[in-house]
C-alpha cells in the first residue's frame, strides 16, 4: 500500500511506544532530503529515519547502512543546537493526515527549558521537515528552504510562522464514519465506492479505499466491519508479498493483493525490505551523475570504435582485388601506354574475363601496378592491427558494462570507490583540492543458514581485494558466468550444498542477470584464481570450474541479509 495516512497512523503508534521518552543522543545527515536520529531509550539505540524524500518520504526506524559526509549540512548543525540531548516526549500524527510531530523538550544555550518539534510533512514533491519552536511555532530552520514566491499559501522559510498545509473538507475516519451508510448504499460497484470513501475520509490513498471496498463487500453489518478494518491498523501483522506486478507492503493481511507473502514483525522491518532497493537506487543515482557520464560515454565511444574498425576490416577483405591487378599489370606490361587512364586486361585467375583497370596518367605501367601493390601490402599489414584493436576496444566495452552492472547494485559508499577506479585509470581527472585519502569500503558481508560467512563485493576495487588479498586460498569464490557481476567468497573450504547454493543465489543476484531465470554460476576455490599483468582492476582468469544455474531471490537474499 502507499504510506497514506492510514499507514501513518499505524506507524505513529509503533514509534510512539517505543522510541518516546527516550532522548535524542545524535543527528545526522547524510543524504539531501533524509535525516538520522540516534534515539537512545530502554538502553538501547534506535536509528530513526524522517525522509522527506519527494517519492520515498516516510518516518520508520531504520537498520539500513549509510555514510555520513565528512561537513554536515547547515540544517543537521540546527537540529544538534537544538534537538541532541533532548527528550523526546511525544510522537503524534495531525489528525489523519501524512503529517507526524515529534515532541521534545530541552535546553537552550542558557540552560532554560525550550520544547521544539520537529514536524515531517510527507506530501510527495512537496515534502519537508521542520524544526519549529513549540511555544511561539516559529519556524526555525526547514530541511528545504521554498522562497514565497513558488508557495503564496504559506511562508516556508526560517523565521517564518508554522502553519498547516489547507485542510480538505474530509473526516478523520478513526473519530467518526459519518456518511459510510450512504456512500455504500449510493455505490454499489466496488470502483466506485472507493473513490468515494477516498473522497469522503482523510486518509486513504487509492489502493487503501480499494481494499476497504472490496472488505465491505461481505455480508454482515459495514459500520462493524468497518471498525474492526480501521483496528488493524492499531495492531498490524506487517506483510511483504511478492506478486506478478512487483513487491507491495501492507500493514496486515489484504484481501486485494495475491502473491507470495513475508511476515515481518514491525512495520519499520517491513519498510526496511521494501525500501532498501528503491531508496539506495535513487540515492545512486543521486551520487553517481559524473561517474555514470563518464562510464556511458566511454562506452558509447568504444562501441563506435568497434564499428569503425569492423568497416575498416570489411574494406580490408577487397585487398587481393589490388594484388591482382598488380599482377596483370605487370603480365601485360608491354600493352599499356603511358597517359592512359584505363585498360581492360583478361584476368587469368577468373576464366581471362576482361577486367578493368583505372591508371594514373601521371606515371609510367611499372608505377601504375606498383601503386597497386602498395595498397594490397598496407591493407593486409592493417588487418592484424584492426583485429588487435577490436580486441581492446572490446576490453574496453566489457569493462564499462561491468561497471555499469557495478553502479546498478551498488550502495552509495560504493560509487566513491568506482570514482576512484576511474580516477587511477585515467577516465576522471584528479581533483586538485584537499589531498583526502579515500574511506577504504568493505564487502557486504551475508551468512548462510548454517552461519557461514558469504562475502560479496561491489566494485572492482572491492573484488580484487577481496579475491586477491583477503579470501584464503581455499575459500570458495563464485561468479555469474560471462555475465558482469559480483565477485563471491564462501569462506568455507567445503561448504554444504546449501551454502553453495546460497552464495550462487548472492552471486546471480549481485549480477546484470538479477531479473534473470536459470543464470549460470562458476565456482572454484580461490587458489585457482590468476590476475594478468596489467590487467584492470578484478579482472582474473580461471580453469577447471564447475557451473551451476540459479534463478536470483530478493527474499532469500534479504533474508541472508538479516542473518548478520
Amino acid at each position: 500500500m502507499s504510506f497514506d495516512g492510514l499507514f501513518t497512523h499505524a506507524m505513529v503508534h509503533e514509534l510512539d511506544d517505543k522510541l518516546a521518552g527516550g532522548r535524542i543522543m545524535k543527528i545526522h545527515q547524510p543524504y539531501a532530503n533524509e535525516i538520522f536520529l540516534i534515539i537512545r531509550h530502554n538502553r538501547q539505540n534506535f536509528p530513526v529515519l524522517l525522509s522527506a524524500h519527494p517519492a520515498f518520504a516516510r518516518a520508520q526506524i531504520s537498520k539500513i547502512k549509510y555514510t555520513n559526509p565528512q561537513t554536515a549540512p547547515n540544517f543537521a548543525m540546527m537540529l544538534r543546537k537544538h534537538l541532541e540531548g533532548s527528550k523526546l516526549i511525544k510522537i503524534e500524527q495531525v489528525e489523519n493526515d501524512r503529517i507526524i510531530r515529534f515532541v521534545t523538550s530541552g535546553r537552550d544555550e542558557l540552560g532554560d527549558e525550550e520544547q521544539t518539534t520537529l514536524i515531517l510533512e510527507m506530501m510527495g514533491r512537496h515534502s519537508n521537515l521542520f524544526l519549529v519552536d513549540e511555544a511561539t511555532q516559529r519556524i526555525i530552520d526547514l530541511i528545504k528552504h521554498v522562497p514565497a514566491d513558488q508557495n503564496r499559501v504559506r511562508t516556508l522559510m526560517p523565521g517564518g510562522t508554522y502553519i498547516l498545509p489547507p485542510k480538505q473538507n474530509v473526516i478523520n475516519p478513526f473519530e467518526s464514519l459519518d456518511g459510510l451508510a450512504n456512500i455504500i448504499l449510493d455505490n454499489p460497484k466496488t470502483n466506485d465506492l472507493a473513490k468515494e470513501i477516498q473522497q469522503h475520509f482523510q486518509g486513504f490513498a487509492h489502493d487503501s479505499a480499494n481494499e476497504l471496498a472490496h472488505v465491505l463487500q461481505q455480508s454482515g453489518d459495514s459500520l462493524a466491519i468497518t471498525t474492526s478494518w480501521l483496528n488493524h491498523f492499531n495492531k498490524p501483522e506487517p506483510e511483504l508479498i511478492s506478486t506478478d506486478k512487483g513487491v507491495a507492503f501492507t500493514p496486515f493481511n489484504w484481501v486485494t493483493i495475491d502473491g507470495i507473502k513475508a511476515p515481518y514483525e514491525s512495520l519499520s522491518e517491513l519498510l526496511d525490505a521494501y525500501f532498501a532497493e528503491k531508496s539506495e537506487r535513487d540515492r545512486v543515482q543521486q551520487q553517481a551523475v559524473i561517474v555514470l557520464r563518464t562510464v556511458r560515454n566511454e562506452l558509447k565511444k568504444n562501441k563506435k570504435k568497434i564499428q569503425k574498425q569492423k568497416n575498416e576490416l570489411a574494406n580490408a577483405d577487397h585487398a587481393d582485388e589490388y594484388r591482382v591487378k598488380g599482377e596483370l599489370l605487370t603480365t601485360y606490361m608491354s600493352q599499356i601506354k603511358r597517359g592512359m587512364t584505363e585498360i581492360e586486361l583478361p584476368n587469368y585467375y577468373d576464366d581471362n574475363r576482361l577486367m578493368k583497370i583505372t591508371l594514373s596518367n601521371q606515371i609510367g605501367p611499372s608505377q601504375n601496378a606498383q601503386k597497386y601493390f602498395t595498397k594490397y601490402n598496407k591493407l593486409k599489414n592493417s588487418v592484424k592491427y584492426l583485429y588487435s584493436q577490436i580486441a581492446l576496444a572490446q576490453q574496453e566495452v566489457d569493462y564499462f558494462e561491468t561497471l555499469l552492472a557495478q553502479i546498478d547494485i551498488a550502495s552509495p559508499k560504493d560509487i566513491a570507490e568506482i570514482r576512484e577506479e576511474l580516477t587511477q585509470e585515467g577516465y576522471l581527472r584528479v581533483q586538485r583540492k584537499k589531498k583526502q585519502k579515500p574511506k577504504v569500503s568493505q564487502p557486504e558481508k551475508f551468512y548462510a543458514t548454517d552461519g557461514t560467512l558469504i562475502e560479496v563485493g561491489k566494485n572492482n576495487l572491492q573484488n580484487e581485494r577481496l579475491s586477491m588479498k583477503t579470501a584464503a586460498k581455499s575459500d570458495i569464490w563464485l561468479h555469474t558466468k560471462d555475465i558482469p557481476g559480483s565477485h563471491v567468497i564462501i569462506h568455507d573450504n567445503e561448504p554444504t550444498e546449501q551454502t553453495l547454493f546460497e552464495g550462487a543465489m548472492l552471486a546471480a543476484y549481485f549480477s546484470k542477470a538479477r531479473e534473470s531465470a536459470n543464470v549460470p554460476v562458476d565456482y572454484l576455490p580461490v587458489g585457482r584464481l590468476r590476475k594478468p599483468n596489467g590487467s584492470k582492476p578484478g579482472f582474473v582468469i580461471f580453469e577447471g570450474q564447475t557451473t551451476m544455474t540459479v534463478t536470483p531471490e530478493a527474499q532469500l537474499v534479504q533474508k541472508l541479509r538479516q542473518n548478520n
